[in-house]
């Protein structure tokens, strides 16, 4: 696999006459039949993927281009558009079939005739290897970002959290907060982190007048007053309100104290909220915040327009003085610290490239900001405890030297039945990208609503943090045991959710007859989930272009090949079969590599495939283990698995955690199951192999020994077991 920057002279012909400017757009080459996956903003704050089959196909404001290839040796090609000193670059096509690179600062005053170092190429047979390694180059060429896996990774990401967003939005208070951590714990799966979103902070806005009609995106002109909590989360000294704590310490100490929370978060924007600083307020003024009006990248006016940014547009954002950002931040999560807060979701970070003219350019602007920010973190909380998001530009991506988590897509809009299936599908492909430097976050979602079970399935194979909306007592539990274990623990899997290679260059919510499908890898088995997200929405951009239908069947095939990294499981090399238990039918198949299971799923179906290899234990026993058949990734419970001996018995020790039935594949039927040391039931089909184990659901940690009889003793038979 070899790398190469690209910027050719004949491409620096492009500009005009040589001449220097803040923007430039440069010819790279001319891109025809061939299969490519663009994944481009489609708004200032968001990427979603587009597919094609020419460089006519690749829209503005692209971050990443993968293109299929044919050639010796190399399947496919990578394009990169990266930052190159003060400049940020994007790709395009146009009408000729020609792919474009943009090249541009964000101020005006920011200039220059060529850009040697806009474009980085690769080229490789295997998608993910290609990715992956193009970004370690990179990390080592630039400096000026780390890869995900040299980071700190955060506790959240292992405990199913609770976010306040979707439950009360603006009216989020004390109260209800109180009421959604209750209802949770009492279900069964009790939220071990919460994030109070919006709403807790002390703002003011000039453009709501308290008995006026309300005016449409006036929210985004709401100014910060000062870095304290508002009146809904403290009590004044001449108040006398019963169910107001007296501060956001008492309260924050009460819920953990009472809730068994590990972590609290709340949210802020990065230029403290969406309308900024108050230039006026007591306690902002020393930031020196400047009223500015965002203006946005032609890249950016090309596609959807966003009524936050409109209306930061209109109104206005007091913007910190880039030399005093670190002192905003530092009181700020200094303050939220004594709090007993944990962390922060840091929102709207995007904004800065809109409002960089006077202050070195959109990618000096960002770097000072997000230096500053991570530096808050590091002093202030102890888990590297950050959220990104609303930060899809490159700015920002290859400027996180410590941030290790960012919203992957768009919002979860519970409300909108058209962008279900969008949601699910512009992760998995934005992951392709995020994933190399963050642990990418899909988001809240509810557990009770028409598409609660697609969302639980996406993130349970995911690889990232899991947590609700719910409001206080509208809770699906059977969903929620499925990915959350008693002590609110999840089953994560090990790497990042990514579509399969041959999903990488089909569309799965437009073209109609494509399944969507995610693969990962757990320690001791792989996973594959199926979704249908046909027929339900159709992707920003594209409205005129594609038919809705209430809903579309499609059948697809599922194969352990699917799992990339599937060697990972084997301890050599060669061929061998795997066990495949499909979690929605309950069926346990056996396959070799390449064979493949149907799979028919209707519009916002999906189901999960727990994929294990077939192993040989001890005396010839055939053996794989699948894991709690109870939970979407039935694999993330376990931990470890050996072959023990005792006397006349061997047998099969298989480590994990959490309660509800174990499952695996046995070449013969079991003498023994014991659970913890204590005999158990199990059952055990001779036609498929099925082997089913109870753990208890107080057994946190377990450990289950499978008795096999040695050949030269005859065989005894439990009580216990069942044999249909």
């Amino acid at each position: 696999m070899a790398g190469l920057c690209l910027f050719t002279e004949q491409a620096s012909a492009g500009a005009a006459s040589g001449e220097s400017s803040s923007r430039h757009v440069f010819k790279l080459g001319i891109i025809e039949e061939s299969r490519l996956l663009s994944l481009f903003r489609f708004k200032i704050w968001w990427m979603i993927p587009r597919v094609g089959n020419s460089a006519r196909d690749v829209p503005v404001e692209t971050q990443m281009l993968l293109l299929e290839a044919s050639g010796e040796n190399t399947d496919y090609v990578l394009f990169l558009p990266v930052l190159d000193g003060v400049f940020r670059s994007s790709l395009q096509g146009n009408s000729a079939n020609e792919l474009e690179v943009c090249v541009e600062s964000g101020d005006a005053t920011i200039t220059a005739s060529a850009c040697p170092r806009a474009v980085f190429m690769n080229f490789g047979s295997n998608p993910f290897e290609l990715i992956k390694e193009s970004m370690k180059i990179l990390q080592e060429c630039s400096g000026t970002f780390t890869l995900r896996e040299d980071k700190k990774m955060p506790g959240i990401l292992d405990w199913l959290g609770w976010c306040t967003w979707d439950a009360f939005y603006h009216d989020v208070n004390p109260q209800g907060i109180r009421d959604g951590l209750k209802s949770l714990a009492e279900g069964g799966t009790p939220a071990k982190f919460l994030i109070i979103d919006d709403g807790w902070q002390d703002t003011t806005n000039e453009f709501q007048v308290e008995g006026q009609p309300y005016i449409e995106g006036s929210q985004f002109g709401a100014r910060l007053m000062s870095v304290k909590e508002n009146r809904k989360f403290c009590k004044a000294d001449n108040e006398e309100s019963s169910n107001k704590p007296h501060s956001l310490k008492e309260f924050i100490s009460d819920i953990k104290n009472t809730f068994g929370l590990k972590y609290v978060y709340v949210w802020h924007a990065l230029m403290g909220y969406w309308g900024g600083l108050h230039p006026d307020a007591p306690e902002t003024k020393k930031y020196n915040p400047i009223l500015k009006f965002p203006l946005q990248s032609q890249g950016n006016l090309s596609h959807s327009r966003d009524i936050a940014m409109d209306c930061m547009e209109k109104y206005g954002v007091g913007t910190v003085d880039p030399d005093n950002i670190f002192e905003f931040y530092d009181d700020l999560h200094g303050y939220l610290a004594s709090q007993e807060v944990d962390g922060v979701k840091v929102d709207v970070q995007n904004i800065l490239e809109t409002v960089a003219t006077g202050s070195g350019g959109r990618v000096l602007l960002t770097r000072r900001f997000q230096e500053s920010l991570e530096k808050s973190i590091s002093k202030n909380f102890q888990e590297n405890d950050i959220i990104c998001c609303m930060a899809h530009s490159t700015d920002s991506v290859f400027s996180s030297k410590t941030s290790a988590i960012t919203r992957a897509s768009d919002d979860y809009y519970p409300k909108n039945p058209r962008t279900q299936t969008l949601h699910i599908a512009a992760v998995a492909y934005n992951s392709l990208f995020f994933g190399e430097i963050f642990v990418p976050d899909w988001d809240m979602f509810y557990s009770r609503h028409d598409a609660a079970e697609f969302h639980a399935v996406a993130r349970a194979v995911g690889g990232c943090g899991i947590y609700v909306s719910d409001k206080p007592g509208c809770h699906d539990f059977e969903i929620l045991k499925r990915l959350v274990l008693p002590d609110g623990s999840i089953l994560r899997a090990k790497y990042i959710g990514r579509p399969t290679r041959d999903c990488l260059f089909n569309d799965p919510v437009t073209d109609g007859k494509s399944l969507m499908k995610i693969w990962n890898l757990n320690k001791l088995t792989g996973v594959v989930a199926a979704f249908n997200c046909q027929g339900s929405g159709t992707w920003p951009g594209m409205e005129n272009n594609t038919t809705l239908t209430n809903a579309v069947e499609l059948s697809g095939k599922i194969s352990p090949a699917d799992i990339d990294n599937i060697g990972e499981m084997l301890p050599q090399p060669g061929d061998r079969d795997f066990a495949i238990f499909s979690f929605r039918s309950g069926s346990l198949n056996r396959l070799s590599k390449y064979e493949s299971l149907d799979v028919t799923l209707t519009t916002l179906e999906c189901d999960v495939f727990t994929v294990s290899p077939i192993k040989v234990y001890g005396k010839k026993i055939q053996f794989a283990p699948i894991g709690l058949v109870n939970m979407y990734n039935s694999g993330g419970a376990l931990e470890s698995i050996e072959v023990f001996y005792d006397f006349s018995r061997y047998g099969i020790r298989i480590k994990g955690r959490g309660g509800g039935v174990f499952g695996a594949y046995a070449g013969v039927e079991p003498s023994f199951c014991y659970v913890n040391m204590k005999e158990a039931d199990f059952d055990y089909s001779n036609e498929n192999h099925f082997l089913k184990v109870n753990v208890p659901f107080a057994a946190n940690a377990w450990e289950i020994d499978v008795h096999f009889l040695a050949a030269s003793t005859p065989r005894e038979k439990s009580k216990k077991h069942k044999t249909p």
